[in-house]
């Protein structure tokens, strides 16, 4: 029986960033126990997909990944400095060369000191670098002013603006808003601060054992990006389990989950204003993060790495007419899954370079066949010195990491092997287990693969001679 044809749907993708996996209220573990109902009703009214990941977990290489539905070495977007390149194509590019009105409102995040409209959209607001949680300066249009209030709120008032009164009636639309939180420094709304100052916040099991990790995550431990540094107020010298370091890192941490909780607010308000004009269920709702963020776990405060809370995100799709209520995958997804997804569902244009799999028809619970495996990748940043290469390759049930042209020995950089099936929190790295030297074995060899049908050469990123060895001479693509 053939599908009825439907009318064009309306697309409204909301990011935020720096937002991991259990900051949902719907995951089986909600962080401080935190509660999203509108985020929750989402979920509930469409798809959950329990297994989602970033390819890169850093802010500019992932939203990169979201638009274009490539890896961080073939879209360029390598640090959160680089721009997104204007001749690369995207799903809203594709969007709006099928007819679809078009509108970027909020975080951009790449390009730190440009904030000028860029192509695939028909309206604009966004502003440089971060932005800040109060009184942010935009550019709207072109016309740069300062937005007075609270960044989550404001912009949820510039995107129901556009919604309400600024887009074509009757024509086919896409909305992007890009949220700051949970991004840190944080700062959460007025009426959210005080609201998980009941809930213990215990320092993560993982914090102290690094024995059998690479030293460098020891070595990081009092830097801007270990639980003990500077960047957010602990303390100078590692370790310190004073009452005040607890104190410290337990506001650390409720702040995080605060900021979402406004971030929450917004879905609702957008889900209401879609609701009040009769167009909720022509529209594809999407729900996503950047990227994860470690709260102490091994030791970190950051992301960049390949462990589960920095490359866990939540995603969120409703859609009725596509996808029933209540749907959940389990199937591992990625960000570079989501520009060929959405043109699937828009009918427009496929994207020529996408290296990621449209997820509909998984979604729709017809997928015969899924990826067993996929790649992470991360370069490493002269600004941020703390974290080295990092290449890795994950199954469901296993990851191996290793660093790629680190400096300081073997034992700075050791290979990382991890039975997440028996290990979810990766406290026990097996990669020097006698026991495990024919897995680590099988995943180096899947990482190699993992390369070279991602398209690499054996020149295009840093990688160890022990890897370089084994790729083709020429590019794979």
């Amino acid at each position: 029986m053939t599908k009825p044809q439907l009318a064009p749907p309306n697309v409204v993708f909301i990011l935020t960033d720096d937002q991991r996996s259990d900051a949902v209220g719907y995951h089986a573990a909600p962080l401080l126990g935190i509660n999203t109902p509108h985020i929750d009703r989402l979920a509930a009214e469409g798809v959950r997909f329990d297994n989602m990941f970033v390819t890169t977990s850093l802010c500019s290489p992932s939203r990169a990944s979201y638009l274009s539905g490539t890896y961080a070495h073939t879209h360029g977007v390598a640090n959160n400095f680089t721009d997104y390149p204007l001749s690369l194509q995207s799903f809203p590019r594709s969007l709006q060369q099928s007819g679809f009105e078009t509108a970027y409102i909020g975080k951009w995040h790449m390009g730190e000191q440009d904030d000028s409209k860029r192509p695939g959209f028909d309206y604009w607001i966004t502003h440089k670098g971060q932005g800040k949680y109060y009184d942010t300066q935009f550019n709207v249009n072109g016309e740069r002013r300062q937005v007075d209030g609270y960044y989550t709120e404001t912009v949820t008032d510039m995107a129901l603006d556009w919604l309400q009164n600024k887009r074509t009636p009757g024509k086919p639309f896409a909305l992007l808003i890009g949220h700051k939180a949970p991004h840190g420094p944080f700062i959460p709304e007025q009426k959210y601060q005080r609201t998980y100052d009941h809930v213990s916040v215990p320092y993560p099991d993982s914090r102290h054992q690094l024995a059998n990790k690479p030293s460098w995550m020891t070595e990081r431990l009092n830097t801007w990006h270990g639980i003990y540094g500077p960047l957010y107020g602990f303390r100078e010298h590692y370790p310190d389990s004073s009452a005040s370091a607890v104190t410290d890192f337990e506001r650390f941490v409720r702040s995080y989950t605060a900021t979402i909780n406004s971030v929450d607010d917004s879905v609702g308000r957008v889900y209401a204003a879609l609701q009040a004009q009769g167009i909720l269920d022509n529209t594809i709702i999407v729900f996503a993060s950047d990227n994860g963020f470690l709260l102490g776990e091994h030791g970190m405060i950051d992301k960049r790495t390949a462990h589960e809370a920095s490359t866990r995100v939540p995603l969120v799709v409703r859609y009725p007419p596509r996808f029933a209520a209540g749907t959940v995958v389990k199937q591992q997804v990625l960000n570079i899954d989501l520009a060929p997804s959405l043109v699937e569902l828009a009918g427009a244009p496929v994207l020529p370079d996408a290296q990621g799999m449209s997820w509909v028809a998984l979604a729709e619970g017809r997928a015969s066949k899924w990826r067993d495996f996929w790649l992470y990748e991360y370069n490493y940043e002269q600004q941020f010195p703390y974290t080295p290469n990092v290449r890795s390759v994950r199954t469901d049930d296993w990851k191996y990491t290793r660093h790629p042209h680190g400096d300081g020995g073997p034992l700075r950089h050791l290979e990382q092997l991890y039975h997440l099936a028996v290990d979810p929190m990766e406290l026990n790295n097996l990669a020097q287990q006698r026991n495990y030297q024919a897995k680590l074995a099988e995943m180096r060899e899947l990482l190699i693969l993992a390369l070279q049908q991602s398209g690499v050469s054996r020149d295009q990123m840093p990688i160890d001679e022990g890897i370089k060895s084994a790729l083709p001479e020429e590019s794979i693509r």
